[in-house]
């Protein structure tokens, strides 16, 4: 099995079917217009998000979130993965009745098991939600720059990146930046190529959730390159959601070709009904990458992670072949 190693995963939406019906039945809540047959079931991106705010609703208390970072990481872990990033949510918590230190360290006290467990290395990375506005990202920011949660490692913003001027984020991104977290956000998936180059010049990441729709500028694909940015690529989230309509014309080996680093990624994998493991045999079966170039996708993940330098050489090191 090739080794893995995943950048970009929304915790709450990595909740599988399973342990969301588990969670329905704890608080009483019907998921029938939601999950049937054991799988999620939406019919546009709208369905889409009223079915993950359906599943995230049911993580309430510090031990639900413990057990949902446990659950998750054990099953990447079970992929294949040997480190894992996730992002994590503070509106969410604030939603839950939780303060963002308590919903961080239940997070936290799951990735403490799930290694215990498996061997999983992991990090949490605090994001904003950009649609919810400029002073919403700012918290966000603010929180994960004094938290000092040794697990947390980044900050990003997600949500719509056709909301709002991607300028007036900048002070949140400079709160994270100053604290020593590693920079990341969603652009160039519904937002298209000018989100990309928008976030490279006023937030400057080293990664880029998505980033797939850079393609649609020959210049800016330059860019990145010379730059050295990741690419967070997620394809099955891209084509689930219509952002391209089959593998065939998915950008990722064009981008590869071009000299990016890119990464593979499940996004929100149940939604989507992918898995850690599904991204890398679509890149196996779709895009014709072998063990060789798979194990590459995982080291660019493990170089591009927002770890200190002993864990990364330790990581690494789990990538080269067992001598006999």
């Amino acid at each position: 099995m090739v080794p893995k190693a995943e950048l970009h995963c929304h915790i709450e939406g990595a909740a599988s079917p399973d342990l969301v019906l588990k969670q329905a039945q704890k608080y009483g809540k019907d998921l029938s217009a939601f999950i049937r047959d054991g799988v999620f079931v939406w019919d546009d991106f709208t369905g889409f998000l009223q079915a993950y705010d359906a599943a995230a609703e049911l993580f309430r208390t510090e031990d639900d979130y413990a057990r949902l970072a446990e659950h998750h990481l054990s099953n990447v872990a079970r992929d294949g993965a040997i480190y894992a990033e996730f992002f994590t949510s503070p509106d969410h918590a604030r939603r839950a009745g939780l303060s963002s230190e308590a919903y961080t360290d239940a997070l936290g006290e799951g990735m403490k098991r799930a290694k215990a467990k498996t061997g999983i290395e992991s990090r949490m990375i605090v994001t904003g939600v950009r649609h919810f506005g400029v002073q919403s990202v700012e918290a966000a920011a603010r929180f994960a720059a004094r938290c000092r949660h040794p697990l947390v490692a980044g900050f990003g913003m997600a949500g719509d990146e056709r909301f709002g001027d991607i300028e007036d984020y900048v002070r949140a991104f400079d709160f994270a930046r100053e604290a020593g977290l590693g920079i990341t956000v969603h652009a160039g998936e519904f937002g298209g190529w000018e989100s990309v180059q928008a976030a490279l010049d006023h937030l400057r990441p080293s990664r880029i959730g998505h980033g797939v729709r850079a393609i649609e500028n020959t210049n800016l694909v330059k860019r990145i390159a010379a730059e050295g940015i990741v690419l967070e690529c997620c394809p099955g989230s891209n084509i689930a959601l219509g952002v391209f309509d089959s593998f065939a014309n998915h950008p990722l080996p064009a981008l590869r070709r071009a000299g990016l680093k890119v990464t593979l990624n499940s996004d929100d994998p149940p939604h989507f009904h992918t898995s850690l493991a599904r991204e890398y045999e679509i890149a196996r079966t779709e895009f014709q990458m072998d063990d060789k170039a798979l194990t590459g996708i995982t080291r660019t993940a493990i170089e591009a992670a927002f770890v200190d330098r002993k864990t990364k050489a330790e990581l690494l090191a789990r990538l080269e072949p067992k001598r006999r």
